[in-house]
């Protein structure tokens, strides 16, 4: 973030020049551009670990008892699509995931935003966010038993207890990083408070608290496969616990595929998220996309 996005330091005309450090808009480039992110190069490494996996499984180079065939695992798979548990598993998975996510992700935000604006508050919230956030969520989940039961609570709240601190801990780094040569930039021109906070401090922090997102959807998917081994009777990790108790290991992989696959789908879409709303940051990704 620099001075321009105040719209006081410089007109209108002159935002749009370049500057050094501007991907090229030749023709030439933007059609190798184009061609380097048509190639999938993101899935060699995957097929390669799949065609592994099938050759170790056919030539027996590991114990078909405890390993099953890719095979095995995609008609495990596609038999849950077909009875419609599959749909239902992941329905409950995800819908437990999105609420603790909102619960501990804007409870994290409000908390960083004030530790991060108010060294009062940090004085006081800092040390003891700091304190908790080092409990494993593992020991929580007897605590949170005992407390709500066997029901939805318990899995929300470690869900959302393992976002808060992601969250919390982003959104206060993004504050306190912000250059204060704005902040005085902003004092020089009479910005209000809501000016200051909507042309400085949002779009300053922005870049952490969107990273605090990618990394709170991570860590609150990993907390949902611990809530819902401990208890749940549907979810992507109660049909994983199903194939463990029938020794069904053609399911377990396939849900912790679904897992991994899903897990990467909901991260490249915080990516792409990320370029369109920082798309005016000047940094090497544009270096590298060139």
């Amino acid at each position: 973030m620099t001075a321009e996005s105040l719209d006081v330091s410089r007109p209108a005309s002159d935002l749009r020049q370049p500057v050094r450090g501007d991907a090229p808009t030749t023709p030439e480039s933007r059609a190798r551009i184009r061609t380097r992110k048509r190639f999938p190069i993101g899935w060699i490494l995957p097929v390669a670990i799949v065609l592994v996996w099938f050759a170790a499984y056919q030539f027996q180079w590991i114990n078909p008892v405890l390993f099953s065939s890719p095979v095995e695992v995609a008609k495990a798979f596609w038999s849950a699509v077909l009875d419609g548990s599959f749909v239902t598993n992941l329905s409950a998975s995800v819908g437990r995931w999105l609420l603790g996510f909102a619960i501990g992700g804007a409870l994290g935000l409000a908390a960083g935003a004030l530790t991060g604006l108010s060294k009062v508050s940090e004085r006081l919230l800092d040390p003891s966010f700091q304190m908790l956030r080092t409990v494993p969520i593992m020991g929580l989940v007897p605590l949170f038993i005992l407390w709500f039961g066997l029901g939805e609570p318990p899995k929300v709240i470690l869900i959302a207890v393992a976002t808060f601190f992601q969250m919390y801990i982003q959104v206060f780094a993004g504050i306190r990083s912000i250059d204060r040569k704005l902040l005085e930039v902003g004092r020089v021109y009479e910005l209000s408070t809501w000016q200051t906070l909507r042309r400085i401090i949002i779009p300053g922090a922005m870049p952490s608290i969107l990273q605090g997102v990618r990394l709170g959807l991570g860590i609150a998917w990993l907390a949902l496969v611990i809530a819902e081994l401990t208890g749940a009777n549907t979810g992507i990790g109660y049909w994983m616990q199903t194939g463990r108790e029938y020794v069904r290991v053609d399911i377990v992989l396939a849900a912790l595929i679904v897992f991994a696959a899903v897990g990467k789908i909901v991260d490249s879409l915080v990516r792409l998220l990320e370029r369109r709303l920082l798309g005016w940051r000047d940094n090497i990704e544009k270096d590298m996309n060139a």
